[in-house]
């Protein structure tokens, strides 16, 4: 190095498992975070279904997010799968956001907070939502977890974007010096064939009643380039019941109009080429306890 090279800055990076509750916004903050759609979001609890990783790229840092499913008690297979992605995610980590809905704070959530603290790395509780609750309200949750063990105390709207900027530069006060481990052009480690399948899972849980979503599975069939501006692709949506099948494909075929039709539009924006979407409906009864069913959606290996 002479006297004219400039004196390079250290480079920081690490992976940040996201964890909290169903429901409480994880994924939505993931997306405000990396400033992409890297995971589906809807309003039913147990959306994400397995981890999902949001790559943030800044000048001299990568912060490399890691979603996870809510902390639930496991009652199938899938469930089991689900509990075992967050305890993965939680191991060899530089930094931990533990996420509570701000709005309802339960006992459930408490737990976590506890059950977290004794993680050894930055930890920052993030009270999200906020956009749904009055500033004063936010003064008790605030006070009662100051003495929870927790680097920091941000409330944050993922929806909105309130606060976002102020936890990433938290983060990016604690990160360790280390490597890019992603390439600066991902955004996701996904590929485009679990993307699609999600997009389609997540316009089925707009669309459908409550207790069909979470019998729900999506397999990607075939992802073929017709030509430099089209892209076919056939795809499966499981359920368990012969009365879900119906309800999912509707009247004359409406129900799974809708799904294919908004889940199309989340594709062509994501691969920037018109899609020709083919869905068909199958009934795999209690799929979610096979582990060759889970094995072909991709839950396990």
């Amino acid at each position: 190095m002479t006297q004219t090279d400039p004196v390079k800055a250290p480079f920081h990076s690490g992976f940040i498992s996201i964890v909290g509750r169903p429901n409480v916004g994880k994924s939505t903050l993931l997306n405000a975070l990396v400033g992409e759609k890297v995971a589906i979001v809807s309003p039913k609890p147990q959306t994400t279904r397995n981890r999902i990783i949001g790559i943030l790229n800044v000048p001299d840092a990568q912060l490399v997010f890691v979603d996870t499913p809510g902390i639930h008690k496991p009652r199938t297979k899938l469930g089991e799968f689900m509990d075992q992605s967050i305890q993965e995610a939680t191991k060899g980590i530089d930094g931990l956001l533990v996420v509570l809905d701000a709005a309802r704070i339960t006992d459930a959530d408490q737990r976590v907070v506890q059950d977290m603290r004794g993680m050894k790395v930055p930890k920052i509780l993030v009270l999200n939502k906020i956009d749904l609750v009055h500033p004063q309200d936010l003064l008790k949750p605030m006070a009662d977890f100051s003495q929870a063990g927790y680097d920091a105390i941000l409330p944050v709207s993922a929806k909105t974007g309130d606060g976002v900027d102020i936890l990433k530069q938290e983060l990016l006060q604690r990160l360790p010096e280390g490597p890019a481990y992603f390439p600066v052009s991902m955004w996701t480690d996904q590929t485009e064939r679990q993307f699609v399948a999600e997009l389609i899972r997540e316009q089925a849980l707009f669309a459908l009643q409550e207790e069909i979503p979470h019998g729900i599975g999506v397999e990607v069939l075939t992802m073929k380039d017709m030509s430099e501006e089209m892209v076919e692709i056939y795809a499966n949506i499981f359920c368990e019941r012969e009365s879900h099948k119906r309800i999912i494909i509707g009247r004359q075929g409406a129900m799974l109009g809708v799904i294919g039709r908004k889940a199309r539009e989340g594709m062509e924006k994501l691969l920037g080429k018109k899609v020709n979407l083919q869905l068909w409906v199958k009934v795999r009864p209690d799929w979610r306890n096979s582990a060759g069913d889970l094995k072909t959606l991709g839950y396990t290996e």
